[in-house]
């Protein structure tokens, strides 16, 4: 289970945006529930569930902890890079891919992913005789989030995580009054190659609020001094949100950097007509 696709896709299912601050998770069930769907899919007894997650150093928080001390769950941890990206997530699925197959440790693989870089493991992995199943994370449509399509191609099959396992165990932190009537946030669809110009923008002003939002609904007084201290620099997570669902809304893997601007100094605008007042 790559961690940070279940739990991003499904924030998007649930909340709108990627940003994993704005839902609460029962773990338990639903890596239970995961479990369930992998044997009937399989029809095999799961051996074990490898959770791959990423953490400030390499060191499990409290909830990481919780969830590696799951009866068959074993706990991977990568680390976060100085932007705040996943570092060494995607190399432990892939090595941890081919040497189980290579070992014979299981017959049946099942992949909770969508990262086109694991493409290749699992293709050297089928090479030893395995059969490698992705699990995605269903949208708000019931189709399947964020899957890449050369990754589709190299797998067994694709099937989507039965969508009432995400609606029970995975929830929305209610929102605030206050941070609910920030912001508009129209429903607008395209990519960048057919928008126009004042599209796009209206898609960055949508993203913007839409994460604000989001993360205002679970942050913290002293998480939102933070924000304002550590001013221009906006918190990994909430950076990582607005990129990844701009792109998905614009239909692009590489945002140039003067949209990135124009993204960032947006939420800022939003951020500072939320807070302007008290600071």
């Amino acid at each position: 289970m790559d961690v940070g696709y279940l739990l991003s896709a499904a924030a998007v299912r649930v909340t709108g945006t990627s940003l994993r601050n704005g839902i609460r998770v029962d773990y338990e069930s639903l890596i239970d529930e995961l479990v369930h769907q992998a044997e009937k899919l399989s029809e095999l007894p799961v051996l074990r569930v490898h959770w791959y997650d990423s953490a400030r150093d390499g060191v499990p928080d409290t909830q990481q902890q919780a969830i590696g001390e799951l009866s068959n769950v074993k706990l991977r941890l990568g680390r976060f890079g100085v932007e705040g990206q996943q570092k060494g997530v995607d190399l432990r699925i892939g090595l941890d891919l081919v040497a189980h197959a290579r070992n014979g440790v299981a017959e049946v693989f099942i992949l909770v992913s969508g990262d086109d870089d694991l493409t290749e493991a699992v293709e050297e992995a089928q090479l030893h005789g395995v059969q490698v199943f992705l699990l995605a994370v269903p949208n708000a449509d019931d189709k399947p989030h964020g899957v890449s399509r050369h990754l589709v191609r190299a797998a067994d099959g694709l099937k989507i995580v039965f969508p009432d396992t995400i609606d029970r165990t995975v929830a929305k932190v209610e929102v605030s009054p206050a941070a609910a009537s920030q912001g508009r946030q129209p429903e607008i669809s395209g990519t960048l190659k057919d928008l126009a110009a004042a599209e796009v923008t209206d898609q960055i002003e949508s993203v913007a609020s839409r994460v604000l939002t989001t993360f205002l609904s679970s942050a913290s007084a002293e998480e939102l001094a933070a924000v304002t201290i550590g001013k221009p620099s906006i918190p990994r997570d909430v950076d990582k949100a607005l990129l990844t669902d701009l792109s998905d809304r614009l239909g692009v893997i590489d945002l140039d950097e003067a949209v990135r601007h124009k993204l960032r100094a947006q939420f800022w605008a939003q951020f500072d007509e939320a807070y302007g007042s008290e600071d």
